[in-house]
């Protein structure tokens, strides 16, 4: 198998980028990978003549060695360790052609993340990117929604979306889950979501608590004209999906909520096609796809196969989170988000675990734009001056952000910030 020059012929395939390690040849390896992905096998077959592997076979676009290192990341590969005194590690891109999976995200996710992460040529192997000609994007669901229509839905355009999570995650019944979606309707904020943990359970019934809130929500509305969106979890069975989200629409509500990794890229594509709301996609799992640097994915080849099938919002987590991600990565990840794809101008970012006013100046320093969503719990649920204060400080340390004021000096003249800062601050 030889180098293609991929130019004038992009419009046929599409390009996948890889870091890999291997106990090989950089180039064998990614040969072995594009082989695997596309027309070849361990050993020749009659069938695979030249004339089928010109129209099917992949190719390497580019090999470029990054490093070296002495122990393997993933076991199995060969030549085992003590055969070889170290694992080369390279970026390296394949070209596959479109034809090969058709418009079909399902078929485009195998055939560059499927057996390649099992191959005994490799003892590490990431998904880096995914670049796909913009015919295939413009034949894909996409997003309907996106953040323009999500800033339509919820009528707010000069300045983030600020939104909370239903806290405790579990064990609240739908009377209860609605009290507390009065308080916070109430306290002014611009988006509520189920937490991840609760769909249809048995404490719960996925009907009885659209049903609750949005009561809440609807006379909230009537009273002052403002519409909170509710993105209801309605993961489940694609019917069942399809189902919830045919009761939140008809209640008035204005979102729906998918765990990606739980339903998958087809699940979610026919939601899609039938959805007449925003849909908000948790990524809960993430971490068993990130988390170890020569494995798995990088969110930009990750959100991109989930903005084909139609998600309007991903989650990025948020600066100084909870959990292991670093903060570089997150903004990266949030570019990603908002960067234009075939088919999609940019989805919108959801920002959240453990975010208060304190992140909101380096959020906007660093992503250089307020179109996001800013979820937080403790800071509004948690502020000494109750939920409306907990909104207000929000509001306040991103009117400071996009004024370019430091927080301490807009807090002066803000008791709902100050406080928070008091509250929430380090003794730095």
């Amino acid at each position: 198998m030889t180098d293609r020059d991929a130019v004038g012929t992009m419009a046929e395939r599409f390009t996948a980028t890889y870091r890999i390690e291997t106990p090989r040849s950089a180039r064998e390896a990614a040969e072995a990978m594009a082989g695997e992905q596309s027309a070849s096998t361990f050993v020749d077959v009659e069938a695979e003549t030249a004339d089928l592997q010109e129209r099917h076979g992949g190719d390497v676009v580019d090999v470029t060695e990054i490093g070296r290192a002495p122990e393997p990341t993933l076991p199995g590969a060969t030549p085992e360790p003590g055969d070889v005194d170290e694992y080369v590690r390279a970026e390296v891109t394949l070209s596959l052609p479109l034809e090969n999976v058709g418009v079909s995200v399902p078929n485009l996710r195998t055939a560059i993340a499927g057996n390649v992460f099992e191959l005994q040529s490799l003892s590490g192997v990431r998904v880096l990117d995914v670049d796909v000609p913009p015919e295939y994007g413009e034949e894909c669901p996409t997003p309907a929604f996106g953040v323009d229509g999500t800033r339509e839905l919820i009528g707010v355009r000069d300045r983030p979306l600020i939104g909370t999570i239903i806290k405790p995650s579990v064990g609240l019944a739908p009377e209860e889950t609605a009290s507390l979606v009065e308080t916070l309707v109430e306290a002014g904020v611009d988006f509520i979501k189920d937490d991840e943990l609760i769909a249809d359970p048995p404490y719960s019934p996925f009907e009885d608590r659209v049903e609750a809130v949005m009561s809440v929500i609807n006379d909230h509305e009537a009273e002052t004209g403002k519409k909170v969106m509710y993105a209801f979890n309605v993961t489940g069975d694609v019917e069942e999906m399809i189902h919830r989200h045919d009761v939140v629409r008809d209640a008035g509500g204005t979102c729906v909520m998918v765990s990606l990794n739980s339903v998958g890229l087809a699940a979610v594509r026919e939601l899609r096609r039938h959805a007449e709301l925003p849909i908000h996609g948790h990524r809960n799992g993430w971490g068993a796809l990130s988390r170890c640097p020569q494995l798995g994915f990088e969110y930009t080849a990750y959100q991109k196969l989930w903005r084909l099938v139609g998600v309007d919002h991903l989650h990025v987590n948020g600066l100084e989170n909870k959990f292991a991600e670093s903060d570089e990565s997150v903004i990266a990840s949030a570019r990603a988000v908002q960067d234009p794809i075939p088919g999609d101008d940019g989805a919108l970012p959801v920002f959240s675990s453990g975010q208060w006013a304190k992140q909101a100046p380096a959020t906007y320093e660093r992503l250089g734009n307020a179109d996001l969503l800013y979820l937080s719990g403790g800071g509004i649920m948690g502020h000494p001056g109750g939920p409306a204060d907990g909104v207000a400080a929000l509001k306040q340390g991103w009117e400071a952000a996009t004024s370019g004021i430091p927080l301490e000096e807009y807090a002066r003249d803000h008791e709902e910030l100050r406080a928070s800062m008091e509250a929430f601050g380090d003794d730095e």
